[in-house]
């Protein structure tokens, strides 16, 4: 029988009210790994309403010295990382992706609660000149309640990325893992409260979009919402959100641009764009799935990555041996498998489709092996919506006002990459990208220091760095009369 688990709320350990539950899937196998709370309304209102107590209350936020909250925040740290073995195989069995991958994951956890730790006693404000008579203070205060919603591709990592700047900002939040994948993030609670975060700080609760995220959008009780995923669940939120002038901060999709000049180094770009689409499965809302290639070695560029792909090891993410595990669900499964047909269907040549793995073990996995397209136009399907599945579409072109034209011909505006020698070159095409993110000679590299967030349709607001923190922090002025008798 799977093991019964419970969410964390104000510091205890409950069962949905009415004591629903649903199962938690391992990719690779079809088997049930645990079965855990279906929260609904009334669970998510009293997770809510302690948030909102600790807060208001004084057992975070301004009334707790920065110092304090850097402790318990470097308290944290160490915990994953005296748990590193145990986060990793639970992270791999929850949604697929290879024990190296985890690996680094669970590794930048440990970290952005150190980098964050040292952010909480150094969050500072301002005194402007305002004359002779007066002085204004700007100070920096938190928000309050935070509503995090995050993805299933990177579950413990996302879910980190949230909960670390809103604890160093002194927010309090209630946290919803993505039904796929709750696993690591109860286990994130369990940490906080090993590390000794007071009750009522570090809220989950576990259940469905419709059912457990929705009323943290409505409840009035919550400050701000901070949301990774869909485009399309992005667009309810903010709608929803804008009611109540609720605070929202959205990372959505993308369909970003892999821009490889003749001149690259190919020994780095191939594998470099190869890593861009199929690493994590594809399970990526950055991935360079439209690769441009320059027309004079398109037919090379396209054999190596053909190549490239070709050694890709499908298999359980447990297996060292493997380097590219199942997605994430039958349903994330039959999405792609579905576009595949789209590509067929438009006319774009399948230049390469790999195949699943032969381990009988394995044959109920949700497993999809990695394919590339070729296709002479930007306007189909599968070069303008977004797959999250290991699919690369190879463009050719000709000039650089092209390649930037065919690279900006998008809803989205995440990331892009720029492979060649020619740092001019580079540097003229990231400056006319419109994304929030552009590598120049690599790809997908998001260090927890620097900032995260894309353009036009791809959010709103920024992650990671110094910046995630101003998502979590309200500006007061203080003004004072110093002319006053």
């Amino acid at each position: 029988m799977a093991e019964q688990l419970r969410m964390y709320v104000d510091g205890e350990w409950v069962e949905a009210h009415d004591g629903a539950t649903f199962d938690t899937i391992d990719p690779a196998t079809a088997e049930v790994l645990a079965s855990v709370p279906r929260a609904t309304g009334p669970d998510v209102a009293r997770a809510v309403a302690a948030a909102r107590r600790s807060f208001d209350q004084g057992r975070w936020g301004s009334a707790v010295a920065e110092r304090e909250r850097s402790r318990l925040l470097l308290r944290m740290a160490e915990l994953v990382r005296s748990q590193r073995d145990e986060l990793v195989e639970l992270e791999v069995r929850d949604c697929g992706k290879p024990l190296a991958d985890a690996r680094g994951d669970i590794d930048e956890v440990a970290f952005m609660f150190e980098y964050y730790a040292g952010w909480a006693t150094k969050i500072s404000g301002d005194i402007p000149p305002v004359g002779p008579d007066a002085m204004s203070l700007v100070v920096k205060e938190p928000l309050g309640v935070c509503g995090l919603i995050v993805p299933w591709n990177y579950p413990m990592l996302m879910a980190a990325q949230k909960v670390a700047p809103a604890l160093a900002a002194g927010c309090t939040v209630v946290l919803k893992p993505a039904e796929q994948t709750p696993l690591t993030a109860l286990r994130l609670a369990a940490i906080a409260e090993e590390a000794g975060v007071p009750a009522g700080v570090v809220n989950v609760v576990t259940g469905f979009g419709p059912e457990a995220g929705a009323p943290l959008l409505t409840d009035p009780a919550v400050d701000k919402i901070s949301f990774t995923g869909s485009r399309d669940v992005g667009v309810m939120i903010q709608r929803t959100c804008a009611e109540q002038l609720k605070r929202v901060t959205l990372e959505l999709g993308g369909k970003s641009p892999n821009i490889v000049f003749a001149d690259a180094d190919m020994a780095g770009a191939v594998p470099g764009t190869c890593a861009g689409v199929f690493g994590n499965q594809g399970e990526v809302c950055s991935a360079g799935s439209r690769v441009f290639v320059e027309r004079s070695i398109y037919d090379e560029a396209l054999d190596a990555m053909t190549a490239e792909a070709a050694a890709i090891r499908l298999g359980s993410g447990l297996d060292p041996a493997t380097t590219m595990g199942p997605l994430v669900s039958a349903e994330q499964r039959d999405r792609v498998l579905g576009y595949l047909e789209v590509g067929r269907a438009e006319g774009a040549h399948l230049a390469f489709e790999g195949t699943a793995p032969s381990d009988p073990a394995l044959a109920n996995g949700y497993f999809v092996a990695p394919a590339i397209f070729e296709a002479t136009s930007n306007d189909l399907r599968i070069a303008r919506e977004e797959i999250f599945g290991p699919v690369m579409t190879v463009i050719p072109f000709t000039e650089v006002d092209e390649v930037i034209r065919l690279a900006n011909d998008t809803e989205y505006g995440l990331a892009a990459a720029i492979w060649t020698r020619d740092i001019t070159k580079a540097l003229r095409t990231a400056r006319a990208v419109r994304a929030g993110i552009v590598w120049i000679n690599d790809s997908q590299p998001a260090p927890s220091e620097a900032l995260w967030g894309g353009y036009k349709q791809s959010g709103i607001g920024r992650e990671l760095g110094p910046y995630a923190l101003d998502a979590y922090l309200e500006t007061k002025q203080i003004y004072i009369n110093l002319g006053a008798s």
